[in-house]
């Protein structure tokens, strides 16, 4: 199998080490043609700084698109007017009409497109998916999530609902296993551009509700949730992976095997290539997700709930 690289930025750098451990990278593109040749030096692999250069030279099965956000639909479509199968970092798009359009592309060239929703590969989420779909612990009905940090240095064109609030949003869908009915934020700014912090609550059927957190104000970097069972609390940290389970006045630990999210999540999509059935994010998911985003800044802005009626 043959794959690209688009971008070599702050999270870019992880992507281009693990798709050279697994052999599969032959060539990079950056428009920092700097950038492009050091990563493509490194890897022994081609560089180039125009991605016309790359479909007109480079024969290949996928790409991976790790660019600014504002910069996705354009790249995006043109691979997949190429009939490449593309793996895109979140969020698929800025506006959700532009992704809508991209995922039609995809489904009428028969090629994947998927989103980089990483915490759906990560095993802490894994296993506490496994206990909320076996209803262990009885019925699971909120979930709160916590994603504090100091704003990267390499994020310049959205603001934290988009870069960070999406993660929660789409493992709150996964772990529900649906779409929210409703969305209700607040955010602001202090030191950034655009908002630096929020907090929104999406509405599920049945009255149960995510809650998330998220801010570029804090010191400390700081990735846990929960999820509130009807007969326990179980609790974990996105980083070490660890899970605690907190029953009456009894906890228990869960021991889980720390693996590295990325490369789970770059394999799934190498797998899809190959068997589609194995696609664990869709397109049409990540098209969700925007929608919930674009809604958050809505109902931030106007200080009322968004009422959403997504598929």
């Amino acid at each position: 199998m043959k794959i690209i690289q688009i971008g070599t930025g702050g999270w870019g750098k992880n992507h281009a080490r693990i798709l050279s451990e697994l052999g599969v990278l032959v060539a990079i593109c950056d428009a920092d043609i700097e950038k492009s040749k050091e990563y493509g030096e490194k890897y022994s692999v081609n560089y180039y700084h125009s991605l016309d250069d790359v479909l007109e030279s480079e024969e290949f099965d996928g790409a991976f698109v790790v660019t600014p956000t504002s910069t996705h639909t354009e790249i995006v479509k043109k691979l997949l007017e190429s009939k490449k199968h593309v793996f895109v970092e979140k969020p698929m798009t800025y506006k959700s009409e532009d992704g809508e359009r991209l995922a039609k592309l995809a489904e009428k060239n028969k090629v994947i497109l998927t989103c980089g929703y990483i915490e759906r590969f990560n095993p802490a989420v894994d296993v506490v998916k496994k206990i909320v779909h076996e209803k262990k612990y009885g019925d699971l009905v909120m979930l709160e999530f916590h994603r504090e940090n100091r704003m990267p240095l390499h994020i310049k064109d959205v603001g934290i609902i988009y870069d960070t609030s999406v993660h929660d949003i789409d493992t709150a869908n996964w772990l529900f296993n649906e779409m929210p009915q409703v969305v209700f934020a607040r955010s602001g700014k202090i030191r950034h551009e655009r908002e630096d912090f929020t907090n929104i609550m999406l509405g599920y059927k049945n009255d149960k509700v995510a809650i998330i957190s998220s801010n570029w104000i804090t010191p400390k970097k700081v990735r846990k949730f929960s999820a509130v069972c009807t007969e326990a609390i179980i609790s974990s940290d996105f980083l070490t992976q660890e899970i605690k389970v907190e029953k009456d006045e009894n906890s228990e630990i869960i021991q889980n095997e720390k693996q590295e999210p990325l490369m789970r999540e770059i394999q799934n999509f190498l797998d899809a290539i190959e068997d589609k059935t194995k696609q664990i994010v869709k397109a049409s998911e990540a098209v969700n997700v925007t929608k919930i985003a674009e809604a958050a800044l809505l109902s931030s802005q106007k200080g009322t709930p968004i009422y959403l009626d997504l598929k």
